[in-house]
């Protein structure tokens, strides 16, 4: 699962501090009911250490009645895409489903490095449109996280919020 943070304030003291609005937190935990209501949950997560995205998880996990603490990352504030990657690969053996919330256009990126291109059309569609603030793309992967490729994952899902746009 890939998610981008849900929508923030426009400045604050850093753009690392930069908090949720409101609508940013209910477009989020909206997602998280998505999540649920699809039987997509993680049981592990990795969240950038930036205010909004980790704020985008509580609010994420907590529409999702989730209770899973995250994997904090610093990398991901500034990863690019093929960084991101690597910190999927490390994600444990033993986890079958594997979020990452974060920034784009990371985010966006990633979701392309890894689309094998057999989406279903709906999410690829979807994906088409951009990736707004709270959108979360679900792949499927076939075996371990440490061998994940390039073009080896398909798009399965897509939520867009209800408020999102390409824009945001």
């Amino acid at each position: 699962m890939v998610m981008r943070h849900a929508k923030a304030e426009p400045v604050a003291a850093s753009d690392h501090a930069r908090r949720l609005v409101e609508r940013g937190r209910q477009d989020a935990a909206e997602a998280g009911q998505w999540a649920r209501a699809q039987g997509v949950l993680p049981d592990h997560a990795f969240v950038s250490t930036a205010a909004r995205a980790h704020e985008t998880w509580m609010s994420f996990s907590s529409g999702a009645a989730l209770d899973l603490e995250p994997e904090l990352d610093a990398g991901l504030y500034s990863a690019g895409p093929d960084s991101a990657l690597e910190v999927l690969r490390s994600a444990p053996p033993s986890a079958a489903t594997v979020m990452v919330v974060g920034h784009n256009p990371t985010m966006a990126h990633l979701v392309h490095l890894l689309d094998d291109g057999r989406a279903e059309p709906t999410a690829f569609a979807q994906i088409g449109a951009g990736f707004p603030t709270s959108a979360v793309a679900v792949l499927e992967v076939a075996g371990d996280w440490a061998d994940l490729e390039v073009a080896a994952a398909r798009i399965a899902l897509v939520h867009i919020g209800r408020s999102g746009s390409a824009r945001d």
